[in-house]
């Protein structure tokens, strides 16, 4: 039993901070009172607390109580008892390594199979998958191990991005670098744009949002995977 909405991002060009997730949101959470914020990735370096601030504002409008992970003295026992959880976006690696470290991501992993509510943006969405392998993020530190909770039986990368017709960039693009990736692996790979979703209800993965997503599998050519269609991957 698993109920997630892995989201691409928390904020789209425009919006404010989860704004385009709120009806949803509302829906997902609404035998909560109480939620965790698990803080651990720091987008930009932001302290624990400014970051549980952050979703501690949004989530006020929905009559949520947001608590960080960082304020428990055991982690592992709040995890257990937890109405929800949302882990926020940020750096994959030091959040990976920090899970580890404080002894949760198991935790976490079988909360998540007793169908309790989880959010995750960027790289709260990214530990969803099989592995970390496929993140944007520089490895800033060295988790113990890239395997993560294997919740969607694929791996994904948020914020997808299409190559620019016309640029004169000559770096590798998202596709180039999952290329890579399976060359040495035969995991599928979700390419999740900007402002799309996958919502997972019990073993059933479906694409939500305005956008499609690029499906990648090893040895074969990418494909596009129209919204509100079911994720089905070999």
């Amino acid at each position: 039993m698993k109920n997630l909405i892995l989201a691409s991002t928390s904020t789209v060009h425009g919006g404010s901070y989860l704004d385009y997730l709120k009806p949803q949101l509302s829906e997902h959470f609404k035998a909560a009172k109480r939620i965790i914020f698990i803080p651990y990735a720091r987008p930009g370096g932001i302290s624990h607390e400014l970051y549980t601030a952050k979703a501690q504002e949004f989530f006020k409008q929905l009559n949520i109580e947001v608590v960080g992970l960082h304020q428990f003295k055991d982690p592992a026992e709040a995890l257990k008892k937890a109405e929800g959880v949302f882990t926020g976006g940020g750096n994959t690696f030091l959040l990976v390594k920090q899970l580890y470290e404080y002894k949760v991501l198991e935790v976490l992993r079988d909360r998540l199979y007793e169908n309790m509510p989880y959010l995750g943006t960027s790289a709260g969405t990214n530990i969803a998958g099989v592995s970390m392998q496929t993140t944007n993020d520089m490895p800033i530190v060295y988790p113990p191990n890239f395997k993560t909770l294997g919740a969607v039986p694929f791996n994904i990368n948020p914020h997808y991005l299409d190559p620019v017709e016309g640029s004169t960039h000559m770096g590798e693009t998202r596709e180039t670098r999952i290329k890579e990736f399976h060359q040495f692996n035969q995991l599928p790979v979700v390419g999740l744009r900007e402002g799309s979703w996958i919502e997972v209800k019990k073993r059933v993965y479906t694409l939500r949002g305005p956008h499609s997503a690029r499906i990648f599998e090893a040895d074969k050519a990418p494909y596009e995977l129209p919204t509100d269609s079911e994720i089905t991957v070999n």
